[in-house]
């Protein structure tokens, strides 16, 4: 079984920026295949932000340049740092192991951006 926990949400006004955790524990053989995924309401799920299997980062266009993943291999910990933040960024985010989930997903982290 895979526990994924996300924190660090909340509310923000255009432009501002957030850094999100996600801690994973359980069944999770490595987060060097972790990735970001946020959904808005009334809209699927989509991928954001992921570890490539050499080590390098990929992002979806709409927050290139904006976000950015990392990680923590000795806390089992992967962050997001979104900046520049838009109303249209508005999501819960969730993380989870990319291209292929894990079935048991956290909670997600809410992100609003309004002001």
């Amino acid at each position: 079984q895979v526990r994924l926990v996300e924190s660090g949400g909340g509310l923000v006004q255009p432009g501002g920026s957030l850094r999100l955790s996600c801690v994973a524990s359980g069944s999770i053989l490595s987060i060097n295949r972790m990735g970001w995924y946020r959904q808005a309401p009334g809209k699927q799920r989509e991928w954001v932000a992921y570890f490539t299997t050499f080590g390098n980062t990929n992002y979806a266009d709409s927050v290139k340049g904006r976000f950015t993943i990392s990680r923590d291999n000795a806390k089992n910990t992967i962050y997001l740092q979104v900046t520049s933040l838009k109303p249209e960024d508005t999501a819960v985010y969730y993380c989870n192991r990319y291209p292929v989930p894990y079935d048991d997903w956290g909670q997600g982290t809410q992100v609003t951006v309004s002001s």
